[in-house]
């Protein structure tokens, strides 16, 4: 089992994730108080029997297995939903609120595309997840953050790592993207009242403002009276959707110029980046090589012709 309970503490929780474990499987009867791969894996996972499988093991300290045994998420059809619009919620048919289910999953289940009750939604299958370095460290914002939203779009977590502070590896994630009311005056998240029998409540008069003001007043916190909606973005790290290893990424895939990992800067990766001098250096390498290759097979054979 990967997560393991001492109190009703489960281990593996997105709130305190174990992005680089260094430990690895630890002694026997050890190592269960953690929900990492590493725990029973190893820290050398793939039998080193091959060159691959070698320089596979050797990217452990800088990749997250997850980035290569998850290649795709919402596999299986089984879709997960990738944006939602609050902007659109309140419409109603006679008066009343109602669902529309417009996307049907690779299974076959119909999924709702709007609801009076919080918007529109989009879908996704067989996804390729967002990358970045993550320490485990997130960053969240909370009711009482100030954000300015002519800066773009603003992330309601953000994962924490560099290619450089030695605690990172590359993880993938889910990207969310929302579309939600916050404070105009005070540029901030709200709290909407959404359930009850008031006239208030969202879920039945579908009036923003009553909704909003009413959510903030009952939790004590200011607001100034005007809203407006503003993009966000949530990332949320994979562990799970593991794929049978015959389905886990190659190397081509990211060591390519647009592979998985272009838009991951601050280090140098193989195949996808180039350095003129470095180029350069390894053209000459090559060409010496091929050069005194050459010319020990001609200084062979005019020493063979001479003893013959």
């Amino acid at each position: 089992s990967c997560h393991v309970s001492d109190k009703h503490i489960w281990e593996g929780s997105r709130y305190d994730v174990v992005a680089k474990d260094t430990k690895g499987t630890g002694k026997p009867g050890q190592r269960r108080d953690v929900a990492t791969c590493e725990s029973c894996h190893g820290l050398q996972p793939h039998p080193n029997d091959s060159l691959s499988n070698i320089k596979l093991n050797n990217h452990i300290d800088r990749i997250a297995c997850q980035t290569c045994h998850i290649p795709t998420i919402a596999r299986g059809g089984v879709a997960t939903m990738t944006d939602w619009d609050w902007r659109t919620a309140g419409k109603t048919k006679n008066g009343e609120g109602y669902k529309e289910k417009e996307y049907t999953q690779g299974d076959g289940e119909h999924r709702a595309t709007y609801k009076s009750i919080k918007g529109d939604f989009k879908y996704a299958e067989n996804l390729v997840p967002h990358y970045g370095w993550f320490n485990g460290q997130m960053i969240y914002t909370t009711i009482d953050t100030k954000f300015d939203p002519s800066k773009g779009v603003v992330d309601i977590n953000s994962y924490v790592g560099s290619a450089t502070d030695g605690k990172s590896r590359i993880w993938p994630f889910k990207q969310m993207h929302t579309v939600m009311p916050y404070d105009k005056g005070n540029n901030t998240l709200v709290y909407m009242h959404l359930w009850g029998e008031d006239e208030n409540a969202y879920w039945g008069n579908y009036d923003f403002g009553n909704a909003i003001k009413a959510g903030m007043e009952k939790n004590n916190l200011p607001y100034s009276g005007e809203y407006d909606f503003v993009d966000t973005y949530s990332y949320w790290p994979i562990t799970h959707m593991v794929a049978p290893k015959e389905d886990a990424l190659t190397c081509n895939e990211c060591h390519v110029k647009d592979g998985r990992m272009t838009d991951l800067k601050g280090f140098y990766m193989p195949g996808r980046d180039s350095n003129y001098w470095l180029d350069l250096l390894g053209i000459i390498a090559i060409i010496t090589t091929l050069l005194a290759v050459i010319a020990h097979g001609l200084i062979r054979v005019v020493m063979n012709r001479k003893r013959d």
